[in-house]
């Protein structure tokens, strides 16, 4: 797992102990966790210690966990991050040329530094949810024309 900024965007698949760990440790949390309540967790290495964790932060601690236990990567980054086009391509699952060509037309956001744009994270995101959800709603009108001509589907 690794916490990314600009210059750090890479994250690591977990071993096989870090997935069975995190497996345990998410059954654990997820019995634990109760919406809106922080979390106190009790460290020991050696001298012992009560932290108290938000319960947003708990949330995510628990997705983390069960990402790792599936064995899946990790990469955290803040809504402010300032991506490349590839690393904003590869968020989108789209070629870096066309990217720029959605840069370009105004449909997200960018700003120059230099030759170079940058786009943050927040922006690329919008964009995503705001295409899933056009998506979703073709998707639905196709359903509820299929229905009208009842064509079986």
């Amino acid at each position: 797992m690794a916490c990314a900024t600009r210059a750090n965007f890479r994250s690591r698949v977990p071993t096989d102990n870090d997935s069975n760990l995190a497996r345990i440790s998410s059954r654990i949390l997820s019995s634990h966790l109760s919406p809106g309540n922080a979390l106190k967790l009790t460290l020991e290495d050696g001298k012992e210690e009560v932290i108290e964790i938000p319960a947003e932060a708990a949330k995510m601690l628990l997705d983390i966990l069960i990402q790792m236990a599936e064995g899946n990567s990790i990469t955290l980054l803040p809504m402010f991050a300032e991506l490349t086009t590839q690393q904003a391509a590869d968020i989108l699952n789209v070629s870096r040329p066309y990217l720029v060509k959605l840069l370009d037309s105004g449909e997200i956001a960018f700003r120059k530094t230099g030759t170079h744009r940058r786009v943050y994270l927040k922006d690329i995101l919008e964009y995503k949810e705001s295409i899933d959800a056009k998506r979703l709603a073709d998707l639905d009108e196709l359903a509820s024309l299929s229905q009208e001509l009842d064509m079986g589907y």
